[in-house]
């Protein structure tokens, strides 16, 4: 394939999230779960990667990639432990975080949602309570007031779509639910609420009620935002399969699409930009999903390098905004697949965007092994190894390929260390 050099303007990152780094997250409802019996967590997040800590220089060996942009999440638990204490040294550190960003040159790209909440909030209520949509703004107005005029794209909510696709995919065995029911059963005993919930472990019958209330929460996160910087590009990041068809297998790639994008792509409408996250690649037959050949990635799929250009097209052609490719990459122990995975994803999106869909740029997922949610520490998507013990970073093969892709696109302007 030819190269087709993306944009100086596009932006090149890596992805990472509050809870998956940065440990000891303690008032939040995420790690209320982990501790819990029973619990659907393998382990608990405990110090994660020590990133609260090593913050510094975890974006000095983004910067070392050649990157321009750093995605990170605020983490409402720490800001917020108490319903209504607001901790100023937690605010202190994200602002610390940002200002860290632009010294590196590193533009800073911030969720303000990355599926963990506090600990108080999922105990009243969670994201369905009435209040809710107004707690969650805030919260972000207040890191707006702190930080706002600062960051460069806003991200409001991410994932909110992740528990369809898991269910819809069937990428979870059945007892997993039942384990999860019985797990926030138990949480709420142990809270004194008559409810818990947390926004990545949402039981299959509250599907439709949750959806609602995320559109609220997102929808007062925006207007917060704007009210304080009306210039600054909000959007919200959804979880999208590349869903592809054989002959006869349309109606139900249309059913999954339906089902799983089409309520956030329209919702996107709104926006500034809808922020795609894709790790895989689904094809439909007459029958059902198909079982491809070719080698396999941690979940089970077929490595399909394609699978980003794909779901870019669909998040556009739908939401009629550009893209921001806020994750992508191979959870795989194997760091040469990864290696060899990301330069042929990009190229394959950046012939999507000569094609004509818009896209704004392209973050890794992720920039350390970390804390995976309910798979622990079991499963590795990390451009850098993390020792368990002594907390260092290793860079693996696949970081320098991540670099040497960056570098063929942005060519003199990293040399120059510009933007």
């Amino acid at each position: 394939m030819t190269h087709i050099r993306l944009p100086d303007t596009f932006l090149w990152g890596v992805a990472t999230a509050g809870h998956q780094n940065e440990g000891d997250n303690s008032a939040s409802d995420t790690w209320f779960l982990e501790h819990i019996t029973p619990s659907l967590f393998r382990e608990p997040s405990g110090p994660a990667c020590r990133g609260y800590q090593h913050w510094a220089s975890d974006l000095d060996l983004a910067a070392g990639l050649g990157l321009n942009a750093f995605r990170f999440s605020v983490e409402w638990a720490r800001v917020e432990p108490e319903r209504g204490v607001v901790d100023p040294d937690a605010l202190d550190h994200y602002e610390r975080m940002v200002d860290g960003c632009l010294e590196r040159g590193l533009a800073p790209l911030v969720t303000f949602n990355h599926f963990t909440a506090p600990h108080w909030f999922a105990a009243d209520g969670s994201w369905t309570a009435a209040e809710a949509p107004s707690r969650f703004a805030e919260q972000c107005d207040r890191v707006m007031a702190r930080f706002g005029d600062r960051i460069a794209y806003a991200v409001t909510l991410n994932e909110p779509n992740l528990e369809q696709l898991l269910q819809a995919g069937a990428k979870l065995p059945p007892e997993a639910e039942a384990v999860k029911l019985q797990m926030l059963a138990a949480a709420a005993r142990a809270a004194g609420s008559g409810t818990y919930a947390s926004a990545n472990v949402i039981p299959a019958d509250r599907q439709d009620e949750f959806q609602a209330a995320f559109t609220r929460a997102h929808r007062a996160a925006r207007e917060a935002i704007k009210a304080r910087r009306a210039d600054l590009p909000v959007g919200v990041s959804i979880a999208i399969a590349d869903e592809v068809a054989l002959p006869g297998g349309e109606e139900r790639r249309d059913a999954k699409r339906a089902a799983v994008y089409d309520h956030w792509l329209r919702e996107a409408r709104d926006d500034d930009f809808i922020g795609v996250q894709n790790y895989e690649r689904i094809v439909h037959g007459p029958d059902g999903e198909v079982t491809v050949e070719g080698e396999r990635n941690g979940m089970g799929t077929v490595i399909a390098p394609g699978s980003l250009a794909g779901a870019v097209r669909y998040a556009h052609e739908v939401s009629q905004v550009p893209v921001l490719v806020t994750e992508h990459g191979i959870q795989t122990p194997d760091d040469t697949q990864r290696a060899a995975f990301v330069p042929a994803a990009v190229e394959e999106l950046a012939a999507q965007v000569a094609a004509g869909t818009p896209v704004l740029g392209y973050c890794h997922w992720t920039l350390l092994d970390n804390f995976e949610w309910i798979f622990g520490y079991g499963a590795q998507l990390g451009l850098h190894t993390v020792d368990r013990d002594t907390f260092e970073r290793r860079a693996k093969p696949s970081a320098q390929a991540y670099a040497n892709v960056v570098r063929s696109h942005r060519g003199t302007v990293a040399a120059r260390g510009g933007n």
